[in-house]
């Protein structure tokens, strides 16, 4: 859904796409460049998420770059502190509460993209209920050895009681 959800997006978006001057928005190169591009980012969003889900902590932390850095509550965690104090809580929360996401804006401009999404959460963790909304905005850039590899080099998660 997500990937079919960035697809629609891009075509009806006017892109702008790094690269050599006859790549201009229009071009149905440059279109389907950007579109494969976009797929792969809404791609490493969602299964760092279902990573997360299925407390595949490996596979999570495969998508972050080792220089991550993850703002939340007013904290900000390096990859070895995300690692060794927030991980485990991620993974919990997510299997225990049931929430949806969605991408509100994806953009792709050459070897950097950015993903906001926004979520709801809504359920029981730690004996306490959960109703929140929350929004989410990831940085991605190429890896340098895998050009079509994606990986999170920020993230800023913030959420507040649903109404």
């Amino acid at each position: 859904m997500i990937l079919l959800l960035a697809i629609l997006t891009l075509a009806t978006a006017q892109v702008p796409v790094a690269g050599s001057p006859s790549q201009r928005v229009g071009d149905p190169h440059s279109l389907a460049v950007v579109a494969s591009d976009s797929v792969a980012v809404a791609a490493a969003v969602e299964n760092f998420h279902r990573a997360l889900h299925a407390a595949d902590s490996a596979a999570a932390l495969a998508f972050l770059s080792s220089d991550v850095q993850i703002a939340e509550s007013g904290d900000i965690e390096t990859l070895a502190s995300y690692r060794a104090h927030h991980l485990s809580a991620d993974i919990a929360y997510t299997r225990e509460v049931p929430g949806t996401r969605r991408i509100v804006q994806l953009t792709v401009a050459g070897d950097i993209a950015w993903v906001t999404s926004a979520s709801e959460a809504h359920g029981t963790y730690k004996g306490r209920a959960v109703n929140s909304v929350g929004a989410e905005t990831m940085v991605l850039t190429r890896s340098g050895s895998d050009r079509s590899r994606w990986i999170i080099r920020a993230i800023h998660w913030s959420s507040r009681r649903g109404l």
